[in-house]
């Protein structure tokens, strides 16, 4: 009989890690006021790159280096919001 307790456990990470990145990521109403602050830009960043680390046999292991390495950058202030593009 086929062992489904790692999927279940995997599948708690994952939803877990969801719901950290949605009390940790940037609302519309709220972009304005932190786009500049580097520790909640890191956060968010982290946390999305946990879901992607979480995600199994998937292409994530990329994306979550990335985000990772964009953390490192706005926590170093070698990382800046670009602002918004200009019509």
């Amino acid at each position: 009989m086929p062992d489904f307790s790692v999927d279940t456990e995997l599948l708690n990470l994952s939803e877990a890690a969801k719901e950290l990145h949605d009390l940790l990521k940037i609302s519309d109403r709220d972009w304005h006021q932190l786009k500049t602050d580097p520790h909640r830009r890191a956060s968010e960043q982290i946390s999305a790159a946990l879901i992607h680390a979480l995600q199994a046999n998937g292409p994530g292991d990329q994306a979550a280096v990335e985000l990772l390495e964009s953390a490192l950058r706005w926590l170093k202030r070698e990382q800046r919001d670009p602002g918004c593009p200009r019509s």
